[in-house]
């Protein structure tokens, strides 16, 4: 490699500093993970105590500091009309699924950098599994 040659994975923009290539839109694959089954109705307890201050689950709902999580499986991430997402949910590209869920319940913040959500997370895997399950049945 010549002196002074940048790194392949880096662009410079006119007149700048340079940028690394992953700045633009990266879709969050879906974890290769196994969902526990959950309860429902555990999982509407847990959703009340842990997610109902700023969030609604219900038909309808409406958004409070979080979106409305009615029928968000299945649904990209960012695209809840009305709500003003951080630009890494929005580029995150995820389509919620029980996985997704899962594994981004676990620590919202290292799982989407720079979202929004401040939330310490779900640390146990039943808790998280009964959470999917309940939002799973919301749609």
């Amino acid at each position: 490699a010549a002196f002074g040659r940048r790194p392949f994975n880096f662009l410079r923009a006119p007149n700048g500093p340079p940028h690394p290539v992953r700045s633009a839109a990266m879709p969050i694959p879906e974890p290769d993970v196994e969902v526990p089954e959950g309860d429902v109705k555990k999982g509407a307890k847990l959703f009340k105590a842990k997610c109902a201050q700023c969030h609604t689950c219900e038909k309808g709902g409406n958004a409070k500091q979080g979106p409305p999580l009615y029928g968000v499986m299945g649904r990209t991430s960012g695209t809840y009309d009305g709500f003003a997402y951080s630009e890494s949910n929005k580029n995150a590209a995820i389509v919620w699924s029980d996985k997704h869920m899962f594994e981004y319940l676990v620590n919202p913040k290292k799982y989407m950098p720079g979202t929004k959500m401040v939330f310490a997370g779900v640390k146990k895997a039943g808790e998280r599994a009964d959470l999917c399950t309940y939002m799973l049945a919301q749609a």
